[in-house]
């Protein structure tokens, strides 16, 4: 990846390409996490795209061109989630997965959607994206000691989802 980065660096348009298509679907879960619809999801992964092509110059260190990627994803998505918040009542911005598999991962990821947004971010990158505690606090721009909390936080209080059947109001339609 590091190669194609630097050639994107010096305007290679086909590099940037390549590089963004490596990573699509990252972005497209990412920014999932973090907002509710596919047509905002588009829209910050567009706007992180955007701002990435032409902040490329910026990036020192092409090792860190996921990284960096994400974070402008991360504050985009953050953008229209806020601006979303202020029109949007809480129960109508809720929506479910539409995911195929098993409905015990349905069931995972809306517990996961109900959690407090930083909570949830944390937990998508870890647990769904696989990505070490060290490397999201570089995205999050967050000491690791805040990353560890947010996870246990997390897990307690999905634990507490799980062994709670007054807090399981997952509705699969049926």
């Amino acid at each position: 990846m590091r190669e194609e980065v630097i050639k994107a660096q010096k305007g290679d348009k086909e590099a940037f390409i390549s590089l963004i298509r490596q990573i699509e679907q990252w972005l497209y879960n990412v920014s999932r996490s973090i907002l509710p619809n596919d047509e905002d999801c588009a829209d910050a992964a567009q706007e992180a795209i955007v701002k990435a092509y032409k902040g490329l110059h910026a990036l020192k260190d092409p090792n860190l061109f996921s990284t960096w990627l994400i974070r402008i994803l991360i504050n985009e998505c953050n953008k229209i989630w806020n601006t979303k918040r202020k029109y949007v009542s809480g129960a109508a911005a809720e929506q479910s997965y539409s995911m195929e598999g098993y409905e015990e991962k349905l069931e995972i990821r809306e517990a996961v959607e109900k959690l407090e947004q930083p909570l949830k971010v944390v937990v998508v990158l870890y647990y769904f994206e696989d990505l070490p505690v060290k490397q999201i606090a570089e995205i999050l721009e967050l000491p690791e000691g805040t990353i560890k909390s947010r996870l246990n936080r997390a897990r307690t209080s999905l634990s507490q989802m799980f062994t709670n059947p007054l807090e399981r109001n997952i509705d699969y339609g049926y």
